[in-house]
């Protein structure tokens, strides 16, 4: 058995894991604490009338301004076949307006309304809610996501090692 190889640095597992066990898979960790954070955004985002999806493009256009729809998939790591429905959803509540670029007729820029401008100072309540459910304080908030911004960064790595 001292000849068999695991990924990363484990090159030999502690004879009482077994590695193919749920609770032994980070990607699973990863797929709970999604869920369960879902679950909490959906509480605290009722009162902004917003889904976890809807409040992630608000932040990216309250953060960055308008944007063409392409460029604010990129940020969200998100294709425009799931961004439009969102965007579509957004401007029925009056929070964004899509137009066709000025400068390019194929592209579409998003921009807020005013309802959406003002939408941010409602949504500021939003990470501290967010941050006392976790229980955890601000330290270990910053540390745990650029752990997970790392993990990212190595993981999109891999799989363009990988892609022929």
């Amino acid at each position: 058995m001292a000849d068999k190889r695991y990924p990363g640095d484990m090159t030999t597992p502690p004879p009482t894991t077994d590695w193919l066990r749920l609770d032994q898979q980070i990607c699973f960790s990863l797929n709970a604490a999604t869920r369960a954070f879902g679950g909490v955004y959906r509480v605290v985002l009722k009162d902004l009338g917003l889904t976890y999806p809807q409040y992630l493009v608000m932040l990216v256009l309250w953060e960055h301004g308008d944007l063409p729809v392409k460029k604010l998939g990129e940020h969200l790591r998100l294709d425009s076949g799931t961004l439009s429905p969102l965007l579509k959803r957004l401007e029925a509540a009056g929070l964004v307006r899509r137009e066709r670029s000025a400068r390019d007729e194929r592209s579409v820029d998003v921009r807020l309304t005013e309802e959406g401008v003002a939408m941010r100072e409602r949504a500021l309540e939003v990470p501290r809610r967010i941050a006392a459910a976790t229980s955890f304080d601000v330290d270990e908030i910053r540390a745990l996501r650029s752990r997970l911004d790392e993990l990212t960064t190595a993981l999109d790595s891999a799989l363009l090692e990988e892609t022929p």
